[in-house]
């Protein structure tokens, strides 16, 4: 069968990897002049299951509330501008911040993050990349008592859900990263997740398109999307500023832009971009840089050690399609790395970066068949793309193959929205 694939970041890239293990004549379309170069480029490095406890909780309407008016805060909403398209992703938001809801979107989240981390272990076993990987967990730590005892409660349902999850005093988080020694006396807890990993998303995914165009896949990157050709209730061609391309099957991965693209096909795909900033610095002191993945939950910033750098990243910014950089929302990220690991590298030489999660009102990525008989969604991964790329593309490619796919894909379609 002959596949298009609609972009090539972390996501798409690893769809096209196992596309193409099925034996599928596969092809990419990219805008960018090589892979991973937007949303993949600089993210927070996690391959963090345990991060799946959906944005969408009891807590979040009120945390928001507490962190209107604050512009460096973890998550802000601009919902005062004219943005129908928020609007609707709010209110079906806020209907998944129940209890109820939040159990069956963890559930929903955690079975694809704890394959994907599955999937990607077996494909390192079978090709050689190098992207900075570290096996040595995540460990997320609190200042909050109030808040260490609700992340406690999210560890135990995870934990029912298959993820291991240790509650740690600050005496045992400090005997795991000792560079945390610094911010000990204002820590409360920690909670340990054994089992996650870390590794640089970018040089992930450029290596992993180098072994799959090795292996046949074409990668047409500079070629940019300008509409489709719909035959019926198929897909006839995609339209480039190259020229007109035709396959047998399609699949959209084009991050935050998928909802524009499947608005244009008729679909309702309630993926909105949620803007996320980090900064990347020269470790200049090794012993005082953390090699473990750690986790600011108060202030929703990751750390990742990535060779002789160190990579911190987080917040989100609902506020449209723009990557343009907010200097003040930038600068609270070296800030907060600042305060934990102050003698951990060159902070005044940090990268600044900002990229578009594509993020449902769930927190659950859209994996799977449309209502188009050859079109493939595999979307919505939120800050979650890295954790999820290789579980996500691997069950697609079987979906595709007409195999039965080694996890449950129930609720994970765009048919939950309507």
């Amino acid at each position: 069968m002959k596949v298009v694939v609609l972009g090539a970041g972390v996501v798409g890239t690893a769809a096209v990897w196992y596309l193409r293990q099925s034996g599928h004549e596969v092809s990419v379309i990219e805008r960018q002049p090589g892979a991973g170069l937007e949303t993949s480029f600089a993210n927070g490095g996690q391959v963090s299951p345990c991060h799946a406890e959906p944005w969408a909780n009891p807590a979040t309407p009120f945390q928001a509330l507490k962190w209107l008016g604050k512009p460096d805060a973890p998550l802000i909403f601009k919902w005062w501008r004219y943005d129908p398209e928020l609007w609707v992703w709010l209110l079906r938001f806020l209907a998944n911040c129940t209890p109820g809801r939040t159990r069956i979107n963890t559930d929903r989240t955690l079975r694809v993050a704890l394959y994907s981390r599955q999937c990607l272990q077996e494909l390192r076993r079978e090709v050689d990349i190098d992207y900075d990987a570290k096996t040595l967990g995540i460990l997320h730590v609190y200042r909050d008592p109030s808040a260490f005892a609700h992340a406690i409660k999210a560890a135990e349902l995870m934990a029912k859900l298959g993820l291991k999850r240790e509650a740690k005093t600050v005496a045992e988080a400090l005997a795991i990263e000792p560079a945390l020694g610094d911010a000990a006396p204002e820590l409360t807890g920690a909670i340990f997740t054994p089992d996650d990993e870390s590794g640089d998303a970018h040089k992930f995914t450029q290596g992993l398109a180098a072994q799959a165009a090795a292996q046949g896949a074409l990668f047409c990157y500079g070629t940019t999307v300008t509409g489709f050709l719909r035959d019926g209730d198929r897909i006839a061609q995609v339209m480039t500023d190259k020229g007109p391309i035709t396959a047998d099957a399609f699949v959209m991965t084009l991050g935050s832009w998928s909802h524009v693209w499947a608005r244009q096909l008729g679909l309702r795909l309630p993926v909105y971009p949620a803007k996320g900033y980090s900064a990347t610095l020269a470790v200049t002191d090794t012993a005082q840089a953390p090699q473990v993945s750690i986790t600011d939950d108060e202030h929703k910033i990751v750390f990742s050690r990535l060779g002789g750098r160190l990579r911190c990243a987080g917040t989100a910014e609902l506020s449209g399609w723009s990557d343009a950089m907010d200097p003040v929302r930038a600068n609270a990220i070296v800030k907060q790395a600042r305060s934990l690991f102050p003698r951990a590298g060159d902070y005044t030489g940090a990268e600044l970066w900002a990229g578009l999660r594509p993020t449902t009102p769930d927190s659950v990525p859209v994996i799977g068949k449309t209502r188009l008989k050859n079109l493939f969604l595999d979307t919505g991964h939120g800050t979650l793309g890295w954790t999820m790329a290789c579980g996500s593309g691997k069950a697609l490619a079987d979906v595709i193959s007409g195999r039965e796919p080694e996890i449950d894909m129930t609720g994970l379609g765009i048919e939950r929205f309507g």
